[in-house]
């Protein structure tokens, strides 16, 4: 579970220097879509981040579902953001990497999934 909760605090602070990155650095060389694109990977690192968090303090998820979780939602950041970053940071043309960022979007689907899954389980026992 703490190798989790490092991997996730590690997630949080690039997404706190990237926006930041973003704001300061990328303004002056990015379109104003580019930026908002870049923008966009930030915040869905970010929020995923603070679900990371959640999963793996909450105390109503085995181990075992805190890892699928994490995996599930750490692919998602590195599929969605990471495709995001490197389109707009890197000479890499979208076109060769296009079907990357919808793949890690469903990683994040089925995480959200499965814990719709898991809740609904645990609202059935009660």
């Amino acid at each position: 579970m703490f190798k989790n909760l490092i991997i996730t605090c590690f997630l949080g602070m690039f997404a706190i220097i990237l926006g930041a990155f973003g704001a300061h650095a990328l303004k002056e060389s990015l379109t104003v879509e580019a930026l908002e694109s870049f923008n966009t990977a930030v915040r869905y690192q970010m929020y995923h981040v603070i679900v990371l968090l959640f999963v793996n303090t909450f105390s109503g998820f085995s181990k075992q579902q805190k890892n699928t979780l994490s995996i599930l939602f750490f692919c998602g950041i590195f599929l969605f953001s990471g495709s995001i970053y490197a389109i707009q940071l890197t000479p890499i043309s979208a076109k060769s990497i296009w079907f990357i960022t919808p793949l890690g979007g469903l990683f994040f689907i089925v995480a959200w999934f499965l814990m719709i899954i898991i809740f609904l389980k645990k609202n059935k026992k009660e």
